[in-house]
């Protein structure tokens, strides 16, 4: 694994936007950057891919475990959140996708950071812009990348009903890419969709609807479960009769907190990093990060005797620090679609933190 600086396509910016990509400068600065590109060999991409295939089967198994043993309390979750849990994990309501964000040198074995579970992005760059980009400039590389046609493949296990309904917040231009590119791959899939801001969905009385008055069947919601919940129609969910993508239980994988239980549950395992609710129980420097959060938010890094801000609904993780090539933090973004790896992203950044400012570099393997 390392990064080559390498010289980008002559006015790079005209590529992207002729495939939809229109926030690859953001505030100014750059966020798709393809002045350099992260290589990788055979060997790391399997490793890479059989560590999310088996981090994603033990995230399944601490699901049931929490389910049944009914800890909901130890992820900051109250008895509403609890029972939409139960009903979609053992109706086994189907997931869509999801996101690692996994810490990897090309040497030693990924660690798990987190889980973006529920509301992940950085899709339409990993799925689609960083293949156009490897077919223009190194056609005889590949990519660990088998994203997009997984994703067509998945909406036709997970579409049900007779129109998929999709909601999010399109006056941010990330979560409008993302969703308006996974209604593309669901209307390939061959189901009608139909797009909503997530401001106008109504409720009927008896259902939620749609702007035309239409009952929301099936609704994939670019929108965080923990802010659904707050809001005032979040009464209704249960007799609603709507089925949710991201569902119900991923509510425990999106939450930070079940960092700990993995480690509970699994102690000492290659692809884990120490975690608990308590400062003390982390040896040595560690990180820690509420329960909910996007994109770097409220994350500190502690040295080994600093004991932080002690928050309520904070974990703490052992520090594993992003690998740094070229003066550059890089984390590994790792996806999911329904139950199989299907490629990775890479952020990168000055900081050892990713935030939303950090850059997405594409990356091939020979």
């Amino acid at each position: 694994m390392r990064r080559e600086t390498i010289v980008p396509r002559k006015d790079w910016q005209t590529h992207v936007e002729a495939i939809g990509f229109g926030f690859h400068t953001i505030d100014g600065k750059t966020y798709w950057r393809e002045d350099a590109c992260y290589v990788f060999d055979e060997a790391q991409v399997d490793v890479l891919e059989a560590a999310t295939a088996e981090l994603h089967a033990l995230c399944l198994e601490a699901v049931d475990r929490i389910v049944r043993d009914g800890r909901y309390t130890e992820l900051g979750l109250d008895d509403r959140a609890a029972r939409l849990i139960e009903r979609s994990w053992f109706d086994r309501d189907p997931a869509l996708y999801g996101r690692m964000d996994l810490s990897y040198d090309g040497r030693s074995a990924p660690k798990l950071l987190e889980y973006n579970a529920d509301t992940p992005t950085s899709l339409f760059e990993a799925s689609v812009v960083q293949w156009y980009w490897l077919e223009e400039v190194a056609s005889d590389a590949d990519q660990f990348n088998s994203i997009h046609e997984k994703l067509i493949d998945r909406w036709r296990t997970v579409g049900g009903g007779p129109r998929v309904h999709f909601a999010a917040c399109y006056d941010n231009p990330e979560d409008a890419t993302t969703t308006d590119y996974l209604v593309d791959t669901c209307r390939q899939a061959g189901h009608d969709v139909q797009a909503l801001d997530i401001e106008d969905i109504g409720w009927s009385g008896k259902a939620f609807i749609d702007l035309a008055d239409r009952p929301i069947d099936r609704l994939f919601k670019l929108y965080p479960w923990e802010w659904l919940m707050s809001e005032a129609f979040a009464q209704h969910i249960p007799a609603s009769g709507t089925r949710w993508l991201e569902p119900p239980w991923k509510m425990l994988l999106s939450n930070k907190a079940i960092l700990p239980l993995l480690w509970e549950f699994f102690p000492g395992h290659p692809n884990l990093l120490a975690a608990s609710r308590r400062r003390e129980d982390i040896v040595g420097a560690a990180v820690a990060k509420p329960y909910w959060g996007r994109e770097g938010e409220g994350i500190a890094v502690l040295d080994t005797h600093e004991r932080g801000a002690q928050t309520p609904l904070t974990v703490y993780q052992a520090l594993a620090p992003l690998p740094v090539f070229q003066g550059r933090h890089a984390l590994v973004g790792s996806w999911v679609i329904g139950d199989e790896p299907a490629g990775i992203g890479i952020r990168e950044d000055d900081d050892r933190i990713t935030r939303n400012t950090s850059c997405f570099v594409p990356h091939l393997f020979r």
